[in-house]
């Protein structure tokens, strides 16, 4: 049987590909630089929506769905944006596999961030990335990818954000030098003039609770029984209290309807207060990191008197005091003790604690030997009712002083001769004069000592450089003797701050808080007991006392 050819049906084969259709996510920003601009900026959110829609219209074919993702506001250095964010988290779901944007500064500014995101992650999950400026197309021409362009246009975007940041910081430390505040949000108790954004004007409401927080911490609350006693009263805390006036507020991170002690802390502790203006008190890491940090107090930008004062100088000034001590209460506590940051060892010089004992009796002991160590201090224990007893009896004299002074001071200033000379200051000026001759003579010197071979170069350095120091000591001294005779040359009124602190307590039979922080610096306990007070405007009183010792000679005429 012959072989028969097989004659069957021949069929032709040609390539076929699977077109890949993309779930597309179109990524637009806009940044508050943008914003400003205006509405026609071609970078506005319509026009970046529009752009992108005619793209995925002209390519409807390759894509299987499309989400939009928006970020109105926001800078591109900054990669915690709302929906950039929600765009990558999409991409980590697998939600959509090909992104698309109007260019590349649209995606990140942040140089490193773009080529981490691009070049790494959107690689290694084989998610197409697209930016219609630069004509990249990372599935249809890979090379795009790599091209110098994007490199260089990364850097670029990463250097303007740079100089932006760079030019806005360096606007507003020109105003906040010029004493214009720069704040978006007008610290409580205060809102921006109406014609002036720059400048604050007192809110009467406001200003009245910034008052009460103020006298209440001088009276001895605590700052959690303040904003317990505002929660109480139904006073609304400060982003509250803008919201019903209608006035600007800001909603990151504060607010909270309720006041708490870090608002009572800031209100205590911002200078605004006093009418000078205090800015620069927090700022941005860098214009990568969007962090915000604290500034040290030296490098706030304060500008005295360009507003109204809600709180005076010296009210401010005790708040800071106190601040500054250990005035801690109990977990359910109000009420600052008495005595809390007052007392002190007067041997270990740690602080004296309020202890309770049998029968609810109270003393006080030194926190070093309590808490420390046995072996480290004494016990420096005291009464409650005997401390408070001892430290009234020394106000009171303190008091009474004060009011001889006043008395004396007035007749020396009604008698037609009055004499400001010191011959303590006199003298010791004379000294520290004849000091500093002697030491200059000395440092002079110095370099035909090093000529001569006398002494080595080393000494040299070294004896110059304390020449140097000890001229620098001595000056300053000068300094503040000469500055203490001039104030003695002026005499002394009897309005003098120091005498009015106490005289307005000459009735005075029970201590309370407002009065130690007023009078008293600090209280030392002594191990058998006996306690010393070191009183506030000590130096003044010591320079009062001399004038009255210089006027009440045998030689001068007092005026009866």
């Amino acid at each position: 049987m012959a072989r028969t050819k097989n004659r069957g049906l021949q069929q032709s084969f040609s390539p076929s590909y699977t077109v890949r259709r993309w779930r597309l996510g179109a990524y637009i920003r806009l940044s508050k630089e943008d914003l400003k601009k205006g509405k026609d900026d071609s970078n506005s959110v319509i026009n970046q929506r529009d752009l992108l829609n005619d793209f995925y219209q002209k390519h409807i074919g390759e894509f299987e769905s499309v989400s939009e993702y928006v970020d109105d506001g926001h800078t591109g250095t900054d990669a915690n944006r709302e929906n950039f964010q929600r765009l990558l988290s999409d991409v980590m779901s697998g939600k959509i596999n090909c992104v698309v944007v109007k260019d590349l500064s649209r995606f990140a500014r942040n140089y490193s961030d773009a080529g981490s995101l691009i070049d790494n992650l959107f690689v290694q999950m084989g998610v197409r990335f697209i930016s219609l400026a630069e004509n990249v197309d990372s599935y249809k021409n890979p090379d795009s990818i790599s091209n110098i362009i994007v490199p260089i246009t990364n850097v670029m975007n990463d250097n303007y954000c740079y100089q932006t940041s760079k030019k806005i910081r360096q606007v507003f430390d020109y105003k906040r030098r010029n004493g214009q505040y720069i704040g978006a949000f007008a610290p409580y108790g205060y809102v921006k003039h109406p014609k002036d954004k720059h400048r604050l004007i007192v809110d009467p409401d406001a200003a009245e609770n910034v008052k009460l927080i103020f006298t209440m911490l001088i009276q001895g609350s605590s700052k959690r029984a303040i904003a317990l006693y505002l929660n109480e009263h139904g006073v609304p805390s400060p982003s509250a209290y803008k919201v019903q006036k209608g006035l600007p507020v800001s909603t990151r991170g504060y607010d909270d309807p309720m006041w708490g002690v870090r608002m009572i802390h800031s209100i205590l502790t911002n200078p605004t207060y006093t009418g000078d203006l205090a800015q620069g008190r927090s700022r941005v890491k860098s214009y990568k990191v969007h962090q915000i940090e604290a500034v040290p107090r030296e490098e706030w930008v304060e500008v005295a008197g360009t507003h109204e004062a809600i709180i005076d100088y010296e009210t401010f000034d005790k708040v800071q005091a106190l601040l500054q001590r250990d005035t801690r209460t109990s977990p359910k506590g109000r009420e600052v003790h008495l005595f809390s940051g007052f007392l002190k060892c007067a041997d270990c010089g740690r602080a004296i604690t309020r202890c309770v004992g049998k029968n609810n009796n109270v003393y006080y002991s030194c926190s070093t030997y309590k808490n420390r160590s046995r072996t480290a201090c004494t016990m420096h224990s005291i009464k409650h009712e005997r401390l408070e007893a001892a430290v009234l009896f020394a106000v009171q004299h303190q008091v009474h002083l004060a009011v001889s002074y006043s008395e004396i001071v007035t007749q020396i200033n009604s008698a037609p001769i009055k004499k400001s000379q010191s011959y303590r200051l006199d003298d010791l000026i004379a000294a520290k004069e004849r000091e500093l001759t002697k030491i200059t003579r000395y440092k002079q010197s110095l370099y035909q000592d090093w000529k001569d071979g006398e002494i080595t170069q080393q000494e040299y350095r070294d004896m110059k450089a304390d020449y140097e120091r000890q001229t620098s000591d001595i000056s300053a001294v000068l300094t503040r003797l000469n500055a203490e005779r001039a104030e003695l040359a002026n005499g002394v009124d009897n309005e003098h701050p120091a005498l009015v602190a106490f005289m307005k307590y000459q009735n005075i039979e029970a201590l309370n808080r407002e009065i130690l922080v007023e009078l008293v610096d600090y209280i030392k306990v002594y191990e058998n007991g006996n306690i010393s007070v070191k009183f506030k405007f000590a130096d003044e009183l010591r320079k009062i006392a001399e004038y009255i010792e210089i006027n009440t000679t045998e030689d001068t005429t007092v005026a009866g």
